[in-house]
């Protein structure tokens, strides 16, 4: 399975690890929806790989906000990701974020949950995005979601 971000925000970029910012939910959602058996730092990114998974991002210019991208940097993202699925054929990819998934993919909108197309192959999943920015969907909320991608995938 592979994790797709939107864009690095500046603290990640800085770090250079994924969802590096503190108040960013997407490693305690992984731990507590079972796709890690201890909550990791993103330091520890690599240690997915041991579990199947990869995380990467639509679009890979840092922006302190997402709002800041241009939606013709989604649709050249979409392209560069297309490549990447190519090569390392995951069954699933998850985008981490409607309007990211929206944009790229030029669509008007987009239900959270499995899609009906397929990329490159691979089933598509949009959930929504783990920045703590996202106040409409609360840990809990995020866990139950990330848990029924994870057994809809076992």
């Amino acid at each position: 399975m592979l994790f797709v971000g939107i864009n690095p925000g500046l603290y990640t970029a800085a770090t250079g690890h994924h969802f590096a910012r503190p108040g960013n939910r997407f490693w305690p959602t992984l731990h507590a929806a079972g796709f890690s058996d201890r909550l990791l730092h993103p330091s520890e990114q690599r240690e997915l790989l041991e579990h199947g998974y990869g995380v990467t991002n639509l679009v890979n210019r840092a922006t302190a906000a997402a709002a800041e991208l241009a939606p013709q940097e989604f649709v050249a993202g979409r392209a560069r990701l297309a490549a990447k699925v190519r090569r390392l054929r995951p069954r699933v990819v998850a985008f981490l974020g409607v309007g990211a998934y929206c944009h790229a993919f030029g669509l008007p909108r987009a239900a959270i949950g499995e899609q009906p197309l397929r990329f490159e192959g691979a089933r598509v999943w949009v959930l929504p995005n783990p920045s703590g920015l996202n106040a409409n969907y609360q840990l809990p909320a995020l866990v139950a979601l990330f848990r029924a991608l994870k057994r809809a995938t076992e």
